[in-house]
């Protein structure tokens, strides 16, 4: 049982530096992305739910191109880390996703008829519109 928990506990710390250094760490804007992450699908899933359209393939369509996202954000740490930079890269996606994650919340939260303030959403598209645009737009 001993040497189960010590295992364990190896793996955990494994996935836990792997982790720390594939994303640059674990701070206020990649806590950010993360959460708005899981409620931009959440709010994406309460939608279709009473909208009476939930369906598997689009939620894991939903999955990986959050898992894109997380991509995205592991290419930025890499270049930072080539370049030396001190996370400029890796800022801008984050601040990117962020904007992008927020503005779908919004679309969701507006979907099932709940009022959203203006300054709210202009804020979110200030943020999204000053780090970066769509690659293939």
């Amino acid at each position: 049982m001993d040497n189960t928990k010590t295992i364990f506990n190896a793996l955990v710390a494994l996935v836990g530096t792997v982790a720390t250094w594939l994303f640059g760490g674990w701070d206020l804007a990649l806590m950010i992305l993360v959460a708005f992450i899981i409620i931009d699908y959440l709010t994406g899933l309460i939608v279709a739910f009473i909208n009476k359209a939930v369906d598997s393939r689009i939620g894991f369509r939903g999955i990986i191109k959050k898992t894109l996202i997380l991509f995205a954000l592991i290419v930025a740490v890499l270049l930072d880390r080539l370049i030396g930079n001190q996370w400029t890269f890796r800022t801008v996606v984050c601040y990117f996703f962020i904007g992008n994650e927020g503005l779908s919340i919004l679309e969701n939260i507006g979907k099932c008829g709940v009022p959203l303030p203006k300054t709210l959403t202009d804020m979110l598209q200030q943020i999204k519109d000053s780090k970066g645009g769509n690659i293939d737009g």
